[in-house]
């Protein structure tokens, strides 16, 4: 009896020490369990495809390595969200008027160069006039559109920007980084590509910039460091590390040899590899560029290319699925119409085109088209074989592109003709002239968070401008000429919704795939998330959310090194 009670007795206190142990992993308020807290600390050390040429966003526009430094170092008025809708990074606010041509910005008040000195107008003023110099590597065409603009400064914290027209995209404009008036007022425009600033810059962003790093004389890595001062959310990284690559295998090389912990690009040659290893996460996200065959609507060579039905045919007769596993080891997603997926302009109800080739087939039956039933070339009534070329740019994968686009085509009884040249000559002889009948293209939008579509399908630029299909639709114009001068984004969302629809009825052109870009991050990095791009260096845009050490919530415990 005594044996059986110490046995219960041992029970009793065995079960009140794991009913201890289970109370002390818990919070006292809600029995909720402690979770491990980001603590600042930790280097975090990138292996960066590229090379060093200038830390200044006046001249990093052709140099992605640049520009995904500079996004740490720099700021501008304005930065854009993962949907590509305005936020605010310098300005405190800003305002327009109802008429849309005047832009009222206000400066943070608690913004400050890495120096300790404020930002104020002057340096934005100054900023704009360095880039519309002849110094600054901005293309043509923005500082164009600088020129027409009226910027007027009101005081230290505030300015207004006139314009002479409404144009609600302007907003892209201002995410520029802005430079510091009272370091550089002394070089001279011409002479800003040789300045000592441009090794040894100083911005206004999470991180300033502390030293390079030099092997055998020559230029490795930069180092950067939690800038004291900056006005935003303080970084969890303490220190930033950038070592330089000439290939994204040589990082991934570095990767394994635990040099870095990241890839700042996975391409297709080292995708495989990189999804083998155990510890490195891949974020993939799309990039702002699409794929498509244009078609040229007014060549009278082609007229049938004018029949809507046709260009349907020719749509459904693609199997773009295979194309992008084919050709791209799956890195890009299909597109359905003009606008980028994931943009707050994107219409997700769009008609999606599911590769179809005997409602191809039928569709060109119903327009009167012969099939002859042994195979072959349909025919119109008129005995008019469907018969044209398409250009394409004569790199393999594009070239394979085209040839499986013309097997597709020719399994419906269309014949394709390909040409195969320089992207260059394409665009500025082919598509400019007008001479072109279809054509294989990329469409850069990059730097465009504004999908504004207007350029490439208003009626206006059929002639001159860049809509090289010369598509004549009057609703879809008038969609396109509405959304750009109201600054109400519900509306604007509205308008292009509605152009969508008009677009994937019409077809004047045939949406292929958005390409995707892909980064590898070591998973002890934390905090990672990377959205739709603008440009690559916008994976870097939640880099202040990233840790690397921990700490519990509700006990002050040595920070430790996240799993």
């Amino acid at each position: 009896m005594r044996q059986l009670r110490w046995q219960i007795l041992v029970v009793i206190v065995t079960l009140g020490i794991v009913a201890v142990l289970l109370l002390s992993q818990q919070a006292p308020s809600g029995g909720l369990p402690i979770l491990p807290q980001p603590e600042q600390g930790g280097v975090y050390t990138e292996g960066l495809v590229g090379s060093l040429g200038r830390l200044n966003p006046l001249l990093d526009w052709n140099n992605s390595a640049d520009r995904d430094i500079d996004r740490l170092l720099f700021s501008g008025l304005l930065r854009f969200d993962e949907r590509g809708l305005p936020q605010k990074d310098l300005a405190e606010g800003w305002g327009v008027m109802p008429d849309g041509t005047v832009y009222n910005f206000t400066i943070r008040p608690d913004a400050f160069w890495h120096d300790g000195e404020p930002v104020t107008s002057d340096d934005v003023i100054f900023t704009i006039d360095m880039m519309k110099s002849d110094g600054s590597l901005y293309p043509p065409d923005i500082k164009e559109l600088w020129s027409k603009i009226e910027i007027t400064r009101l005081d230290e914290k505030n300015l207004k920007f006139t314009l002479p027209e409404p144009y609600v995209p302007f907003i892209d404009y201002l995410t520029f980084g802005v430079l510091p008036k009272h370091l550089l007022e002394s070089v001279p425009p011409d002479q800003i590509a040789n300045a000592d600033f441009n090794i040894n810059p100083v911005g206004t962003g999470p991180y300033k910039f502390d030293h390079l790093i030099i092997d055998n004389g020559k230029i490795t890595g930069v180092v950067l460091t939690i800038s004291t001062n900056y006005y935003g959310t303080d970084p969890f990284i303490e220190q930033v590390v950038f070592r330089y690559y000439p290939t994204s295998a040589a990082a991934m090389d570095a990767y394994k040899q635990g040099d870095v912990l990241s890839v700042s690009q996975i391409t297709n040659d080292v995708l495989i590899e990189s999804l083998e290893e155990p510890n490195l996460s891949v974020h993939t996200s799309r990039l702002p560029q699409m794929s498509m065959v244009l078609l040229n609507l007014n060549n009278p060579e082609v007229a049938f290319l004018q029949d809507a039905k046709v260009r349907r045919a020719l749509m459904l007769a693609l199997n773009r699925s295979y194309i992008v596993n084919s050709f791209l080891q799956g890195q890009a997603i299909l597109a359905d119409g003009p606008i980028l997926p994931g943009s707050w302009a994107y219409y997700d109800g769009i008609e999606h085109f599911d590769y179809n080739p005997d409602e191809a087939i039928n569709l060109l039956k119903g327009e009167g088209y012969v099939i002859p039933a042994g195979g072959g070339e349909v025919r119109a009534k008129e005995g008019t074989p469907l018969v044209f070329s398409m250009s394409h740019p004569d790199d393999a994968v594009h070239t394979q592109i085209a040839q499986t686009i013309q097997q597709a085509w020719v399994a419906i009884g269309v014949r394709v003709d390909l040409q195969a040249v320089p992207y260059d000559q394409l665009v500025l002889d082919s598509l400019a002239s007008r001479a072109y009948q279809a054509a294989l293209v990329d469409l850069n939008l990059s730097r465009t968070p504004d999908p504004d579509p207007y350029p490439f399908w208003h009626q206006a630029e059929a002639v001159g401008g860049q809509n090289y299909t010369q598509w004549d639709n009057r609703a879809a114009s008038e969609y396109l000429e509405q959304a750009r001068v109201t600054t109400d984004y519900t509306l604007r969302a509205r308008l292009y919704r509605n152009f969508q629809v008009v677009f994937a009825k019409e077809l004047p052109a045939l949406p292929l795939f958005a390409p995707v870009y892909s980064y590898g991050v070591d998973a002890q990095v934390q905090g990672v998330q990377v959205s739709s791009l603008y440009d690559p260096s916008d994976r870097l845009a939640t880099f202040t959310q990233w840790y690397l050490l921990t700490r519990r919530a509700l006990e002050q415990e040595t920070p430790t090194t996240a799993p």
